[in-house]
């Protein structure tokens, strides 16, 4: 890309309207025994031969290529096709910004509409927003809603639920006047019932559950919904793994009021931990306080289909003390790059992908199971994610891992008393037969 550096001419003239002599004058109120009397200690220029090699040397240095990882907990390394890139690249997507005025965003409002359209179809939902700014927001998002639907303080948070999600239900909640209880799991690794069921009282608004939870383990939503709608309150959903709705019945068939979660894993690269894509989906009834916008489909004055922001409750668009969110920036190229993903998917696509993590996780449990010493901690059905207990603390076999070559897990112990033997081990489509076994081979020595 050339740069046309500004002429002495320029500078004289900016620095005339500036009321100075010279650039050093701008920085006079710097004090003189701070600033940098010598040059920087950096190279001389390179070409753009020499620049490209350079980085791509570095890059090579990466520390995510130099390890086989099996980390996962809501950031999922997942094949992602090349005509994602192409076309969310392309300019016509790249440079607009918030479609206010349809005449001329009609094409990312359809995007936006068809986002919309496929998180509803994995959700079993009515309604769904475009969209939030991740599985975290969207997780405390559901809980003020359920507040503002039910008009109720006490609000029961699963404690299998993502640690990070919780801390940010936390957060959001905190100065609010409401009441966050947490339900502890049982020995499957779900939602324990007999804790729910105490919980659950006249004041309860609703239970936030993860499927398949932060152990990996799918829950029985089917039974928690009907135990939370005895007490007149509502079942929130949360997904960090979407692609498991390949395979999963939707949440919203099952009971769910309020699905929300992490769309990452469709098209989008881990990234070192963003930008990602929130979603959120309910029924019908409760559209008034879904946080975001929505867009919708219309006609114009000539019959012609066409798409607008329908509902768009945010603090600059109403009233403040009416507004359902803050959600302010421009969501949509995440959105862009799910649905590029999913409609280059299709259906089928989606559930062989979705088969694919399954079967390769099903492989990967027997072989580690099989080490001495290695046992599977939780007893509850798994998509591509399972909780392993070893003999001794997981944070010393980590490290002789990494030492190998290998990321074998994330640590639980931090997160959860009396887990610290335990390590949450993800397996995607990416993970091959060789790379499995090695795994299990080098854990085995590590083990010796």
């Amino acid at each position: 890309m050339s740069y046309i550096p500004i002429s002495d001419r320029d500078k004289k003239e900016m620095l005339e309207r500036c009321g100075v002599k010279s650039v050093e004058d701008l920085f006079c109120c710097i004090p003189e025994s701070i600033r940098l009397k010598g040059l920087l200690n950096l190279p001389g220029p390179l070409s753009e031969p020499e620049i490209l090699e350079y980085f791509e040397e570095r890059g090579k240095k990466n520390s995510f290529d130099r390890y086989l990882s099996f980390l996962g907990g809501g950031a999922y390394d997942h094949f992602i096709p090349a005509v994602v890139d192409y076309l969310s690249s392309r300019g016509e997507f790249v440079s607009p910004y918030t479609p206010y005025q349809p005449e001329v965003s009609q094409g990312t409002l359809q995007v936006i509409f068809e986002f919309q359209t496929l998180i509803c179809q994995l959700t079993g939902l009515d309604i769904a927003n475009a969209s939030l700014y991740d599985g975290a927001t969207g997780a405390a998002e559901a809980v003020l809603m359920a507040n503002r639907i039910k008009n109720k303080k006490r609000l029961l948070v699963a404690s299998n639920v993502h640690p990070e999600y919780r801390q940010v239900i936390y957060t959001y909640t905190r100065n609010l006047g409401l009441e966050v209880v947490e339900i502890p799991y049982d020995r499957l690794g779900r939602v324990d019932q007999k804790g729910l069921e105490s919980a659950l009282n006249s004041h309860t608004s609703v239970l936030l559950c993860q499927s398949p939870n932060y152990f990996g383990v799918v829950e029985d939503l089917k039974t928690l919904g009907e135990l939370t709608h005895k007490h007149d309150a509502l079942l929130a959903v949360v997904i960090s793994e979407p692609l498991s709705l390949g395979l999963l019945e939707a949440p919203g068939k099952l009971g769910a009021d309020i699905v929300t979660g992490e769309a990452q894993s469709f098209g989008l690269p881990l990234s070192y931990g963003g930008p990602y894509l929130g979603f959120m989906a309910c029924k019908k009834e409760f559209v008034r306080q879904l946080p975001g916008r929505i867009a919708g489909q219309t006609v114009d004055a000539e019959g012609r289909r066409g798409f607008v922001l329908t509902l768009s409750t945010r603090e600059q668009h109403i009233r403040r003390e009416k507004a359902t969110s803050n959600i302010c920036t421009n969501q949509a190229h995440c959105a862009l790059r799910a649905t590029i993903y999913l409609e280059t998917l299709g259906r089928q696509g989606l559930k062989k992908m979705a088969w694919l993590n399954l079967q390769k996780a099903a492989y990967a449990l027997d072989r580690l199971t099989s080490i001495p010493g290695v046992s599977r901690k939780f007893g509850g059905p798994v998509f591509n994610e399972f909780v392993l207990e070893f003999p001794s603390d997981w944070e010393r076999i980590k490290q002789k891992l990494e030492e190998k070559g290998i990321l074998g897990g994330l640590s639980l112990g931090n997160d959860y008393q009396g887990l610290e033997r335990c390590a949450l081990v993800t397996i995607t489509e990416k993970h091959s037969r060789e790379k499995i076994d090695r795994y299990a081979e080098v854990l085995r020595e590590v083990l010796k």
